[in-house]
């Protein structure tokens, strides 16, 4: 199924990978109790999020490599600026940005997970959803 909208677009804007219009998530980042729930199938085209049980886990090893990422940014970004600081300085800026960026990068994690499965997903045009 083609799409006006981009890769990226719609990955940042937490669309479905398939149709890149229906919304992934159920409520927005700033619920703090359901900042990770997400549709079980696409409103817009039908398709099914979770394939299988524990489908999700996998968007750990993203978060994890994200964090990652960040951590090193920041620590060569600290090194280069500030001339080598010491210890305490890289863990008290660490430590709370990695913090603060973790509801973002849970959901950005399981978007790459879809994204990623995406054309391996079985797809049903015909299906059609009870919605209300």
């Amino acid at each position: 199924m083609s799409s006006s909208k981009g890769f990226f677009p719609s990955l940042i804007a937490g669309k479905c990978p398939k149709c890149r219009t229906g919304k992934v998530f159920t409520h927005p980042f700033y619920n703090f109790t359901k900042f990770s729930s997400v549709h079980s199938h696409c409103p817009a085209c039908g398709t099914k999020f979770e394939t299988e049980p524990g489908f999700f886990w996998g968007a750990m090893y993203f978060s994890y490599a994200l964090n990652v990422g960040i951590a090193i940014i920041t620590i060569l970004t600290l090194f280069i600026l500030f001339n080598d600081p010491e210890y305490w300085v890289y863990v008290t800026v660490i430590v709370p940005l990695i913090l603060i960026l973790n509801i973002p990068m849970v959901r950005f994690s399981r978007l790459l997970l879809m994204y990623m499965a995406a054309p391996y997903r079985k797809y049903n045009p015909n299906l059609k959803l009870n919605t209300k």
